[in-house]
């Protein structure tokens, strides 16, 4: 390894055992992964924070004892707890207690309690080609596809390690030959109603992660105009169908004003034309529930935005829910909906607002397995398998009728 004398004083441990320990696990992991030197960092956002398992507590409270402190500003993904209203997950105490100190070494190594799986709505956003280290693949998506900054996905252990020692390994989409797209996926075949539609974005995104993998690809043909909302629900389908870190949106991505540069100048090496047919197919794919009967909601995979929170409640326009609808969301939204009473309104509707954390990673939802709505591609991939209940996918719209009727109700216009 070409370490720089910097970065041989921190292994040393010259500067704590908790930063030596932190760059030994950096170094060792360039290593292992063929990079020959680290680079520096300006920014990370970690998704250790979630309670897998102790091991995971005793290495990060080994960290913050040893003195390690994070070199750069750092956001905490979320936890495995709702701090503001404990009682809502369904975790064994002894599990609730572990959780709770992995949160809290977190914090002690100054780590921003940020405990959102959209970091980049809560301030932290990179600009095109800074060099970052974040985890949470919804994150990593969308910081390489929309923001143009630059990571690999980073997971538990390494995240932290690279926030302290304000380092990564130079490897991957840190280098600018690996970003060349390679897969050319074109939508202009499609109706301009469906790509304007923020419901066909989710469904984008699910089968971008089947068809690309690890490819990185350029979606070609989509039109100006995408909402931040729009791309995270696309980076987050993606992402979790497949082990997508970044995306070209022609004309959307800051390095892929194009095509032809997203794949720097060279043919694809495979084109893939995406007809209605395709997208209905990938939509019906993402519900597994056979009846129309619905138990519950739940939107904000990742989570829920200002915007999208006041839209729901205009869709609903003062008609409360049959059904229990799950909204998860970081504090920062939480407060901005608090400054008008616009959060108030939406329990008033039968909203359970669950912050600092999600339902699909630690038992919120009831125990009984039930049927569960969602606009979410992610939500969809991962609900049977993290909560057991069948998803079923629809719009925003789709969702608050549903959730008003007790039933699925969905407008198939846009589908074809």
């Amino acid at each position: 390894m070409d370490l720089t004398e910097e970065e041989r004083i921190i292994l040393s441990g010259a500067s704590g055992d908790g930063a030596r320990m932190a760059m030994e696990l950096v170094v060792e992991a360039a290593r292992m992964l063929g990079a020959g030197r680290l680079i520096p960092i300006t920014c990370s956002h970690i998704d250790g924070c979630l309670y897998h398992g102790d091991s995971g507590v005793l290495y990060c409270e080994k960290l913050a004892e040893g003195g390690a402190q994070v070199r750069v500003p750092a956001t905490t993904n979320v936890g495995a707890l709702n701090l503001l209203k404990p009682e809502q997950t369904r975790l064994p105490p002894d599990r609730r207690k572990m959780a709770y100190r992995l949160m809290v070494a977190h914090e002690r190594m100054g780590c921003r309690p940020s405990w959102t799986c959209a970091p980049y709505q809560a301030g932290m956003r990179p600009d095109l080609g800074e060099q970052v280290a974040w985890g949470e693949s919804n994150a990593v998506a969308f910081a390489n596809t929309v923001l143009g900054a630059r990571t690999n996905r980073y997971g538990d252990f390494l995240d932290i390690a690279c926030a302290i020692t304000g380092r990564a390994p130079y490897y991957g989409l840190h280098l600018t030959g690996n970003r060349r797209a390679k897969l050319l996926i074109d939508v202009s075949d499609l109706p301009s109603g469906l790509l304007r539609d923020s419901a066909f974005f989710p469904v984008l995104g699910a089968m971008v992660g089947h068809l690309a993998g690890e490819t990185v690809c350029v979606i070609d043909g989509m039109p100006p105009g995408a909402t931040d909302d729009e791309l995270k629900a696309l980076c987050a389908g993606a992402a979790s169908t497949g082990a997508v870190g970044l995306i070209h949106i022609a004309g959307i991505t800051p390095e892929a004003p194009d095509a032809a540069t997203a794949m720097g100048g060279e043919p694809p090496e495979e084109v893939i034309r995406l007809t209605a047919a395709m997208v209905r197919e990938a939509r019906d794919r993402l519900s597994l529930a056979k009846s129309d009967r619905i138990d519950t909601v739940a939107l904000g995979s990742p989570h829920f935005s200002d915007g999208e929170c006041r839209a729901l409640l205009r869709l609903a326009a003062d008609r409360a829910f049959a059904v229990p609808v799950y909204i998860c969301l970081g504090r920062h939204t939480i407060e901005a909906l608090a400054t008008d009473g616009a959060d108030k309104a939406l329990r008033i509707l039968g909203v359970e607002f669950v912050v600092d954390t999600c339902i699909a990673v630690t038992p919120i939802l009831p125990e009984t397995p039930g049927v569960m709505m969602t606009n979410s591609a992610k939500f969809a991939h991962y609900a049977m398998g993290n909560t057991g209940h069948l998803p079923v996918f629809g719009s925003l719209a789709d969702c608050v009728a549903s959730a008003q009727e007790g039933r699925v109700i969905r407008d198939e216009g846009i589908w074809g």
